[in-house]
């Protein structure tokens, strides 16, 4: 019977306190006394199979090499002592793998049914049980690919097809964190950006984590600044509706005006469905969303406007490709649920339409729009974080920054004439500050930009 890890736990709790107590003795020949007084008590107990090997390790000796021990049946009462053949070198032994102390079925015991089944396809559907979205689990499995072609000295190039079949069992020994392998992994991500690498760093830890692995404490993920949200000023956003109106994409006022009276997420907008709109009570419901969280969003009556001149195209598309079946409230030309790729093509279209930057706009950047003008207009913060759908108000919290910079430009703007024409003082960049829409009047509800 082989001794098991509790069995070495607790040799190393009997060896601590008498070790302490062999005052008069050297060191060495204190750990030759531990060790025949441990024996003595292991074969009088019968307990378990005692190797040298497991003794040296938990005494640690120095000098192991010169250290002969006994072996005796302890389930049996019968054998003799016998010298250790192969006497160990070093100051710990030779290196203990999973066979020496009992660990050789060290993977978690909710994975062993699933021992000779593929990783890859177990991981993935774990993956799915926790709902994670199809861009988390897209993102994890790009990661999960990189870490596991990364090969060791002497191991020569690993291929997908071949990391990917690997059982569960075996690939648990080969995704060790203390083998070398996660060191070479860091190492490949230097040159990337810190978002980047914390990003692959949580698709490992979480597939070493469901593997039953302790994640090592030298793994550091890189801190990184957070960069205010970008958002359209006044006379960006009004070239934007412009452009919008003039637009020969019957989808462009509709999705561009749901997300400015919303804050949508470009992910969830894609799937909203007929039935999640309440018109009468000016709402919607998003199904699933970040998290696979659902909340309620509120509309404008223009949006209701908005979907309502929409419907005929709608039914258009959807009769062109005989798609009756189809719930989504948005189609394309080719009568499929609109993807988030697709409504950055036309985003960047609107851009060049209303001379805007096309890093500067982006679904995104209406969200961020909506935001903080729920922000300008007085609405706390908890009532934005429950309308952005953020499950931490920390997040939310960013846009604070956003007010001072508001008011910084107040100050500077109240050191500064006003302008001979009354016109609204324009920055160099084109765009009127954020301080002119704190000091507008606004007759609008405080959900709509």
């Amino acid at each position: 019977m082989r001794a098991s890890w509790w069995n070495l736990v607790i040799l190393r709790r009997t060896v601590a306190p008498t070790k302490g107590s062999l005052s008069g003795l050297t060191e060495h020949s204190a750990k030759k006394c531990l060790l025949a007084n441990l024996l003595q008590t292991l074969v009088a107990r019968r307990s378990i199979q005692v190797s040298i090997r497991l003794v040296a390790y938990v005494l640690r000796d120095r000098d192991a090499q010169a250290v002969r021990g006994w072996r005796r049946d302890g389930l049996t009462g019968e054998g003799d002592r016998k010298e250790i053949e192969n006497p160990l070198s070093g100051r710990f032994g030779r290196r203990f793998d999973s066979d020496d102390i009992g660990l050789e079925h060290s993977l978690p015991s909710r994975l062993n049914r699933l021992g000779e089944l593929k990783w890859h396809d177990c991981w993935i559907q774990q993956l799915r049980s926790e709902k994670k979205s199809s861009h988390t689990i897209r993102a994890y499995d790009v990661a999960a690919r990189s870490f596991s072609t990364t090969s060791l000295p002497g191991e020569g190039t690993l291929l997908w097809e071949e990391t990917s079949s690997i059982p569960v069992r075996p690939f648990h020994t080969f995704v060790d964190p203390n083998n070398g392998r996660m060191d070479a992994w860091m190492n490949s991500l230097g040159e990337l950006k810190p978002s980047t690498i914390n990003a692959k760093i949580a698709a490992l830890t979480h597939l070493l984590k469901w593997l039953g692995h302790t994640i090592p404490d030298w793994i550091q993920r890189p801190s990184r600044s957070r960069s205010l949200p970008k958002t359209l000023g006044r006379r960006e956003l009004a070239r934007l509706r412009k452009a919008v109106s003039e637009s020969e994409d019957p989808l462009a006022m509709p999705v561009s005006t749901l997300m400015l009276d919303t804050g949508l997420r470009v992910s969830e907008l894609c799937a909203l469905d007929i039935d999640d709109i309440d018109k009468d009570d000016l709402s919607a419901l998003v199904i699933g969303g970040k998290g696979e969280k659902d909340r309620t969003v509120l509309f404008t009556q223009s949006s209701v406007e908005v979907l309502e001149s929409w419907e005929p195209i709608r039914e258009s598309r959807i009769r062109d490709v005989d798609g009756s079946g189809l719930r989504a409230v948005f189609i394309s030309s080719r009568g499929r649920r609109i993807n988030p790729r697709s409504i950055q093509k036309m985003m960047d279209r609107l851009a060049d339409a209303a001379d805007i930057p096309k890093s500067r706009l982006s679904p995104h950047t209406l969200r961020h729009t909506f935001a903080t003008g729920l922000l300008e207009r007085g609405a706390d913060l908890v009532t934005i974080q429950r309308l952005l759908g953020h499950s931490s108000i920390a997040t939310t919290r960013v846009y604070l920054e956003i007010g001072d910079q508001t008011l910084r430009e107040i100050y500077h703007r109240a050191q500064r004439k006003p302008p001979a024409s009354g016109e609204p003082q324009v920055e160099d960049d084109g765009q009127i500050p954020q301080s002119e829409l704190v000091e507008q009047k606004v007759e609008s509800t405080v959900t709509k930009i």
